[in-house]
């Protein structure tokens, strides 16, 4: 007792409850001692009433009683020796001290070193900030995705295993995306799209394609008359945004709506998916990835003075054939130019074709897409300054396909080949434009060789071959029909008449036995007939055919 008394004054503080230590009433045995003195077990009384009604500290306490308890028995006094007694009080001060620096001085006892408790609390305090961190950031990346993927589009052939019944026609087995590039705010007409490509990318057989269409191309949109392609989203936004000023996400749709439907109705192929870039996330895209390297061809090569619109200075462009690394700056003035001594605009989309495919390598490279803080900056980069219709699900699809893809497998389509041009230059109400050679509108030879450079990957794929017979009195019917197949991808071998020509509707045999069912949906689609599979006539000699098609009247 005489020890104990020696920490009077110490004793004499209050708790860190606010309850003086010399409380009237004495806690039982196995309680928490209230405050910081200690008090031996001879002293506790178990008839007492309980007043460590407070949140305890960690450390020993004893079991509470239950309300089954009540009015029971007290429990029978434990005997407590005065080692057991330090220990407890030791475990119950507050900061370990007292009686418990006296055992571990005779080395009957020891303490936590207050170092590994603040230790524990720091690592606990980390370990919050990391998590509250992750989720800003979590929550950072999540906005930036859904800004730029706003969703809305939609490929079947972006499925694994699609259902024929899910691809609505010849062509639908690809994936087609319509690139539109403006300028943005602080350029001059912000809205004119004068980048426009399609990139056709075939799921099945891991090959892609990009088509440019000439800026300058003279069109009809839907409901706006005639005009230079690149001027139909900006014409269809402006006008959604004359009737409905606020609305100007529905006007963005609009202009998107006209631009994708006029590309489709030019080119004859879907559209599934849109994306929008203006220069400042081409620029800074290129910047983020590290540049690119390209091999420029002969023909790609430019040099030309230039209007920097961001600093509003000259910019000298020199561009000469063979390995060239491009920074965004040198990048998005290679892709603008037009002022070459040969094809003029022509030329300028062979060079966004080049740069493009190889910007998408560079995306889809391990460096990147597998660069956390790569991917991040990107979306930064992107912001407001990319939109595209996709999922994010729909994306990471999208990218698996593309890293399947390379350089090699990516086939560049120019309408304005030199050696078989499907487009020339024309004048237009005193404006110089671009127009089909057939004539204005006259899209028939156009059509016809995008889909078959554009072949759909499940044809492709089961290239089965077609017989085509013609079962009526018209003279060239098959030979017409053939070309018409030909032109959407089919692997047409016999043209030739059927042993009669009374039939009045089409016939088609599947001699596969629905092993080549993408076909199978196509050609039942096409002819609106369901196939069968045995032939109507015995003396027609199938040969080597998958399928054969007997043609009738109802196909005139």
């Amino acid at each position: 007792m005489n020890d104990f008394r020696k920490l009077s004054r110490r004793a004499q503080r209050k708790a860190i409850d606010g309850i003086i230590n010399n409380a009237p009433s004495r806690p039982q045995l196995g309680d928490r001692p209230v405050g910081r003195r200690p008090m031996l077990a001879s002293n506790l009384r178990t008839n007492t009433r309980r007043i460590d009604n407070f949140k305890r500290s960690e450390g020993y306490h004893a079991a509470p009683r239950s309300r089954s308890n009540v009015g029971a028995a007290p429990a029978p006094t434990v005997p407590v020796t005065a080692q057991d007694d330090a220990s407890m009080l030791r475990m119950t001060l507050p900061t370990g001290k007292g009686l418990g620096r006296r055992h571990k001085e005779k080395g009957k006892g020891k303490r936590r070193h207050p170092f590994r408790r603040w230790a524990l609390r720091g690592t606990l305090a980390m370990l919050a900030i990391v998590v509250i961190l992750g989720g800003l950031l979590f929550t950072k990346g999540y906005f930036k995705l859904h800004k730029v993927f706003k969703g809305g589009g939609n490929a079947a052939a972006l499925q694994a295993d699609v259902a024929p019944s899910l691809l609505k026609g010849e062509g639908d087995g690809r994936i087609n995306i319509l690139l539109l590039g403006k300028g943005g705010q602080g350029h001059e007409a912000p809205d004119l799209t004068d980048t426009i490509l399609v990139a056709s990318i075939d799921p099945v057989n891991k090959t892609a394609s990009l088509l440019s269409i000439p800026r300058d191309l003279w069109v009809a949109a839907p409901g706006a008359g005639s005009s230079k392609i690149n001027a139909v989203y900006a014409n269809a936004k402006y006008r959604a945004l004359n009737s409905n000023p606020k609305d100007t996400a529905g006007a963005d749709k609009a202009g998107i709506n006209a631009a994708e439907q006029t590309v489709s109705k030019v080119l004859g192929v879907p559209i599934h998916y849109y994306g929008m870039v203006d220069f400042k996330a081409f620029q800074q895209a290129v910047d983020t990835v590290g540049g690119i390297d390209i091999n420029v061809p002969a023909s790609a090569a430019v040099t030309d003075y230039m209007y920097n619109e961001e600093t509003h200075r000259n910019y000298y462009l020199n561009v000469a054939a063979g390995n060239q690394h491009f920074d965004g700056l040198r990048a998005l003035m290679f892709v603008r130019t037009r002022h070459t001594s040969t094809r003029g605009d022509f030329d300028r989309t062979e060079r966004q074709r080049l740069f493009i495919a190889a910007l998408s390598e560079k995306i889809l490279s391990a460096g990147t897409y597998t660069n956390p803080v790569k991917i991040s900056q990107l979306m930064s980069a992107f912001g407001d300054h990319v939109a595209l219709d996709m999922s994010i699900s729909d994306a990471v699809r999208l990218m698996n396909i593309g890293k399947g893809i390379g350089a090699s497998k990516i086939e560049s389509i120019d309408l304005a080949n030199p050696a078989s041009p499907l487009v020339t230059t024309g004048m237009v109400n005193g404006q110089s434009i671009v127009r089909p050679v057939a004539g204005v509108g006259v899209y028939d030879a156009i059509q016809a060789f995008v889909r078959g450079k554009l072949r759909d990957g499940y044809l492709a794929k089961e290239n089965a071959n077609v017989t085509v017979l013609n079962g009526t009195a018209l003279p060239g019917l098959a030979t017409t029909k053939a070309a018409e197949l030909k032109s959407y991808g089919y692997n047409v071998g016999t043209v030739a008449d059927a042993p009669t020509h009374e039939y009045k509707k089409t016939v088609i045999v599947d001699l596969t036995n629905g092993k080549d069912k993408y076909t199978k949906n196509y050609l039942e689609k096409r002819f609106n007939v369901s196939a069968t599979k045995k032939l109507p006539d015995a003396s027609i000699q199938a040969g080597t055919a998958n399928f054969v098609i007997i043609l009738g009247q109802d196909t005139q």
